[in-house]
């Protein structure tokens, strides 16, 4: 049987929100580094919130930076957290990185069930 245990994301410092400074995917804000391996998992669910006056894009690198893995999208200014991520699934160290047509506006917050 499965066993969950929900986590921060890794890239957070004590459970708060991440800053996102960058600008570029390639160079993006590591947001979290999932599990090692091929035999477990991390259920990841995200929140961003866009503390700017004005809409932000956001980019998403799921494990790569090329076009296959990227998600965008568009932050209203001032509404507070919006859920981005809906327990999507990564594994084997990939990193998820993020990266704001703003920098420091945008915040992620959020956590991982690590499925074993």
């Amino acid at each position: 049987m499965a066993t969950f245990t929900k986590d921060k994301l890794s890239g957070s410092t004590n459970g708060k929100q991440i800053a996102v400074a960058a600008t570029a995917i390639g160079s993006g804000t590591t947001i979290h580094t999932a599990v090692s391996g091929t035999s477990s998992w991390d259920e990841v669910w995200l929140f961003a919130s866009n503390i700017s006056t004005s809409t932000v894009a956001l980019t998403l690198g799921w494990g790569e930076t090329g076009d296959s893995g990227l998600t965008k999208i568009d932050l209203p200014p001032n509404q507070g957290k919006i859920l981005v991520v809906a327990g999507e699934i990564i594994q084997n160290s990939l990193v998820i990185k993020a990266a704001a047509g703003t920098a420091n506006v945008v915040n992620i917050s959020g956590f991982v069930n690590r499925i074993s």
